[in-house]
């Protein structure tokens, strides 16, 4: 497993980290939710990423479980606030600085420790000045709750920003955290830049595009059982009409001979694609299975050449998202 630095800080963290979204709490049981955390560690995986939001907390209790034992000056754990958790009350959601305090509180408790190596706004509050929220996280790093900040989803307007009133602040913004892959592209135009700019990195969510991009769905062919494409409990949401009708379906089994050559899986030569982007610190892969894991670590460390990376862009052709606009947070609320 190789390190990079989150942004322009000292923090090194892995580069594949495992998240668990979709998959603790939810999609797999709790015996095999740990199992995947333990072949990550095997692995050499030191990086770990949640929210409070994932399976209404439970997601957060089974990674704490699962973590028990384990030295915690190894680990950078990740999680997230914003979206409504518990009884989602009028005050259990957003950026306001009462959910910000109470959200920690209430992760650190199930994940079994006294700080988080990173916490996230999990999308852009527009019902909360950003001054508040911004304060609110520069109390958490003073009080040793937080030790960096970091976003998701945000656009460039709000990460620069977020990023001049975390310096006034005398805090870090190291990360953002949004969806890419060689399918979804909306980063690299503003997104990207801005971040170079302003030392902040990505940590990717999403790089095999909920698993398209591992070949395992065929055109006009119905989705394999126990897909995510077949799960109700959510994972069928956030892939049905995004990525598998025909034409993204055919432009994909055309990568197929490109990671035949370089002898690697779908999902490897997926991952190593979004950790060529130098602006990357981190691809997030969650895991139903341990040699899921397994197997996705082995793009750690792959280098994709010029010549690569344009037999990917000439097998997609101007499938790719890359409207900028389409980072974009919810302009109120969930509740």
């Amino acid at each position: 497993m190789e390190h990079r630095y989150l942004g322009n800080s000292g923090l090194k963290i892995s580069e594949i980290t495992y998240g668990n979204w979709l998959t603790h709490g939810s999609q797999v049981e709790n015996d095999t939710a740990t199992k995947c955390v333990h072949a990550a560690l095997d692995a050499g995986i030191s990086t770990f990423d949640t929210a409070d939001v994932y399976a209404n907390t439970v997601a957060e209790q089974v990674l704490g479980d699962a973590l028990k034992g384990q030295r915690r000056e190894s680990l950078e754990i990740f999680t997230k606030v914003y979206f409504p958790t518990g009884p989602k009350g009028h005050n259990d959601t957003g950026l306001s600085r009462k959910h910000i305090m109470e959200s920690i509180n209430g992760s650190l408790s199930r994940l079994g420790t006294d700080y988080v190596d990173l916490y996230q706004a999990h999308r852009y509050d527009y019902e909360t000045p950003l001054e508040e929220t911004m304060q609110a996280f520069a109390d958490l790093v003073r009080a040793g709750k937080a030790l960096y900040i970091g976003v998701s989803e945000w656009n460039a307007d709000q990460l620069r920003a977020a990023h001049y009133l975390a310096r006034d602040l005398g805090i870090q913004l190291v990360s953002n955290q949004p969806q890419y892959n060689m399918l979804w592209r909306v980063i690299e135009s503003e997104v990207v830049p801005t971040s170079k700019e302003l030392g902040i990195s990505q940590v990717v969510w999403s790089p095999i595009a909920q698993g398209v991009l591992t070949g395992k769905y065929k055109p006009g062919q119905p989705a394999p059982a126990g897909s995510r494409a077949t799960d109700e409990k959510g994972g069928k949401d956030m892939i049905t009409g995004r990525y598998l009708d025909d034409d993204t379906l055919n432009a994909v089994a055309k990568l197929e001979p490109i990671a035949a050559d370089l002898g690697l899986t779908m999902a490897q030569l997926a991952i190593a694609w979004v950790l060529a982007n130098d602006n990357v610190a981190t691809a997030l892969v969650g895991a139903s299975r341990p040699e899921q894991v397994e197997s996705n670590v082995a793009a750690a460390g792959v280098k994709l050449d010029a010549e690569v990376l344009t037999r990917i862009d000439d097998a997609l052709g101007d499938l790719p998202v890359t409207d900028p606009s389409k980072t974009k947070s919810p302009p109120t609320r969930i509740v």
